[in-house]
This record gives structure tokens, sequence and C-alpha cells, in this order.
């Protein structure tokens, strides 16, 4: 075997190791040049996401604190107007006129009942926002000048609603309100019943103190189409809607969208304040939310009257 220098293995060692080098200093390159390209698409991507979701959870907190914003200067106009009539009154003591009146509306009030009788068809989620809706609408009656005689209708102690309004409301099952399974039916006559949907042909007028006024219990995530509606026609029984179409239009907004479906309380504030100022366009103008995409029309037609069964 033929001996080979030490300076020439050295060289080719030399050579064999700058190629190596040169060899991991272009897969490093290439590394380096795939990396931040990926890194900036998939990063690109999340940020869009994020903004797009941002911008839709702000523009629903901008709807809500509107909403908000105008309910709190009615109850401010309420409560300056009452206390401009009234002297003031220790807490004791208006709870205890509070709890008078809602009495009185027992036996002489309004009647009007929410049908929970669909709340079947409802998910978790839906029945939590419903039992929510119901605390609402019940404190709306506590402050009214004249309050309804209210009614839950269909409503079983084995049910998820019932559950969850007694999870979710402290002292629901002291309210002063009459919580029953029967139905409407079972309680009252048939032509004394009005129930009120948006799909109804006719509009509601006025409220008459010898009617019962019936509201489907229901929230804005249902999305089956004319269900109150079809239980009106179950029950065989007249039925009504807001009149949404003869005192508000439409009015132009991005998304082009426009809805009348409102939450059971907001109907239910509508009629209050109809029956305490007797004008459809005052009562729609404070209650109907802003997000739906309607505004009482400029040039609605004048207040329509209070029966006088109601005073």
């Amino acid at each position: 075997m033929a001996h080979i220098p030490s300076e020439v293995c050295d060289m080719q060692m030399i050579g064999v190791s700058e190629g190596m080098d040169l060899l991991h200093i272009d897969v490093e390159n290439d590394e380096v040049e795939d990396k931040p390209g990926r890194e900036d698409a998939l990063c690109s991507r999340n940020v869009l996401r994020k903004q797009r979701n941002w911008e839709r959870q702000l523009a629903a907190k901008k709807s809500k604190r509107k909403e908000e914003k105008q309910r709190r200067k009615l109850n401010r106009e309420q409560e300056s107007g009452a206390s401009a009539d009234c002297p003031q009154f220790t807490k004791r003591v208006m709870k205890a006129i509070t709890k008078e009146r809602l009495a009185e509306a027992q036996t002489t009030g309004s009647k009007l009942c929410v049908d929970l009788s669909m709340t079947d068809c409802m998910s978790d989620k839906e029945i939590s926002r419903l039992a929510g809706q119901l605390r609402r609408l019940y404190g709306s009656n506590k402050k009214a000048a004249r309050p309804f005689h209210l009614f839950l209708t269909d409503l079983r102690e084995d049910s998820r609603l019932y559950r969850e309004c007694i999870r979710m409301n402290d002292g629901f099952l002291n309210y002063m309100m009459d919580i029953t399974e029967e139905s409407c039916l079972d309680l009252f006559p048939t032509e004394t019943i009005i129930y009120l949907s948006p799909d109804a042909e006719e509009a509601l007028e006025t409220v008459d103190a010898d009617k019962v006024y019936v509201l489907g219990g229901l929230v804005d995530e249902s999305i089956q189409k004319k269900l109150s509606f079809s239980r009106a026609g179950e029950l065989s029984v007249r039925t009504a809607r807001l009149p949404i179409d003869e005192f508000m239009v439409k009015k132009n907004n991005a998304k082009n969208f426009h809805s009348k479906i409102l939450a059971v309380n907001q109907v239910f504030d509508i009629l209050l304040t109809f029956c305490d100022t007797g004008s459809w366009s005052d009562a729609l103008q404070a209650w109907f939310p802003p997000g739906k995409g309607y505004v009482v029309a400029p040039d609605d037609s004048s207040p329509l009257p209070v029966t006088q069964t109601l005073d």
C-alpha cells in the first residue's frame, strides 16, 4: 500500500469540512428563508380573523349600550316625573306600595299571559335567555304605574325553564304573578284571548282591559318561523301584531338588516308604555331596539287613545 503524505490528508480533510460547512449553511439558509413566509401567512390570517371577531363584538356592544342608554333615560324621566308629584319615601315604604299596587293589579289589572308551551324546541342557551327576559319583564311590571296581572302559563315544575328561573332569578317563587301548568285556554274564554305574533295580519290598535293578551315565550335565536303564529292557530284564538308597519319605517344600514322579532320583555315594555301614554309612536320610539333597522316615521299619525276600561 502506497504511503500518502500527511499534508495531502490534511488538505483532503479540510476540503471535506468546508464542503460540509457549505451544505450546512445552505440548509440553514433554506430554513431561514422558508420559515418567515409561512409564519407571516399564518399570522396575517389569525390577525384578520381576530379583527373581524373584535369588530363584530364591538358593534354588538355599541348597539347594546345605545339601547341601555335609552332605557336609563326613560327610567330617569319617569322617576323624575313621579318624584315631582309624590313625596320621597323610604325603601321599605316604596316596597310596600309596589306590593300593594301589584296585588291590586291581580284583581283589577289588564291580563297578560306568557305562553311557555314551546320551550321544548329551545336550546339550553335560549332557555337561559328566556329566564332573563322573564326577570326583566317582571321588573318592568313592578315599576309600572298601572301594572298588568301577569300569568306564566304552561310552565311545568319539572321543566328546564322552571329550574333555570329559580337558579337565575332571586325570589322567583315569590314573584307576584300567577305561575301555572295550565294553558291560557284553561284559564280564559277563547273569545277574550288575543295572541300577539309578528306574523299576524291584524295590527293591534289599543289595549282593552276586557281582553287577555298572550306573548309567545320564545327568544331571538329561535330560527323556526311562525312558531307563535302556529301556536295561536292550534288554540284557535285571535291574533294581532304590534303596529310596527303603521308607525315605523326601515332605515338604511350597512348590513341591510331589518327585523320585527322582539324579545318578550321588549314587547311587554312597548305595551306598558302605550298604556301609560296612549301613543304607539312614543312606545316604539322608547323600546324598539335601534339595531333592528327601524325608526319611527316622522309623519306618523296622531296617538291612538287608550280605552276607557283601563282607567
